[in-house]
């Protein structure tokens, strides 16, 4: 079961302490603001523990121990691991939030901030970092939480000095997203993602969640792509094949209980888009991750 079922954020309000200009969090997970959420402030997002559902804009692949992104201020955005009742995960995740008009309007004092402007603006739509740039920022990270005061700061310094130079990114979200912001929009958005999350494996229609939210079935489809950037049957799919994915990765079911256990009802559809998604079989896909030859950007775009 997803860990959002009970839990209903709609907007994140991020208070720092009056000592600093950013917040530096390690989270257990399920942490009590989780869900589908926007703040108008800059995140940096590490995974440390466990793997499930990354969600950024209309987004959607699937995430391991290490990764490591950036989401720009009011990009909707979520990382689902899915846990038995009661389970916990400790520690997951490292979040460093900021608010990245604050840091533009420094570069007037402090002109060497103005490099931060333009990856920024590409931090708008999510960015996903691998290679050396992931693993140098993920122990950046690990060192903020025994720093304080400047020693912290310096580190952030070098933390975006190090992402802003680098090429080892793919962008998550589509250019043209643009979510509803209105706060009633925001709730009902949450409701059904939290919906979505614990019911995707099972017979999921359209008809379900209209009803749900007291739409016509027209009036929802246009919502949901609006809302989430995919058609309601994209979006079942994208969340299907990232489950798949980690079944493939973690465990020894074969390939045909797969496709079953996440929500197909026949094995040639679920090649048919696996392969048009990933780009390649389950059967390859398994066979290169256990070689680790897949890294940590996900291929399964949302565009």
């Amino acid at each position: 079961m997803g860990a959002t079922s009970s839990k209903r954020p709609v907007f994140e309000h991020i208070l720092a302490e009056a000592t600093d200009s950013f917040v530096w969090r390690l989270d257990d997970y399920p942490f009590k603001r989780m869900g589908w959420h926007i703040h108008p402030e800059c995140e940096i997002h590490l995974i440390r523990e466990s793997s499930g559902i990354e969600l950024v804009g209309d987004h959607i692949g699937e995430f391991a121990p290490g990764r490591l992104t950036i989401v720009g201020g009011d990009l909707p955005h979520d990382w689902v691991t899915s846990l038995s009742p009661g389970e916990t995960v400790r520690g997951r995740d490292i979040v460093v939030q900021f608010d990245a008009g604050r840091w533009c309007q420094a570069a007037a004092i402090l002109p060497e901030l103005a490099m931060l402007e333009p990856f920024l603006a590409r931090a708008s739509r999510g960015l996903g970092f691998h290679g050396e740039t992931r693993e140098k920022g993920a122990q950046i990270l690990e060192s903020m939480g025994q720093a304080r005061g400047l020693d912290r700061l310096c580190l952030l310094f070098r933390l975006l000095a190090l992402l802003a130079g680098s090429h080892e990114y793919e962008i998550l979200s589509s250019e043209d997203f643009m979510p509803n912001r209105d706060p009633a929009m925001v709730d009902t958005v949450q409701q059904v993602m939290s919906y979505l999350f614990d019911h995707f494996t099972s017979d999921i229609r359209l008809t379900d969640l209209a009803n749900m939210v007291g739409m016509s079935e027209s009036a929802f489809s246009r919502f949901f792509q609006k809302n989430s950037g995919n058609s309601f049957t994209d979006h079942v799919m994208k969340l299907r094949l990232g489950r798949a994915c980690k079944l493939l990765a973690d465990s020894d079911m074969p390939i045909t209980d797969i496709c079953f256990e996440v929500g197909y009802a026949n094995i040639s559809n679920f090649n048919r888009n696996f392969r048009q998604q990933r780009g390649l079989t389950p059967s390859l896909y398994r066979r290169w991750a256990r070689q680790r030859i897949i890294d940590a950007p996900s291929p399964m775009d949302a565009s």
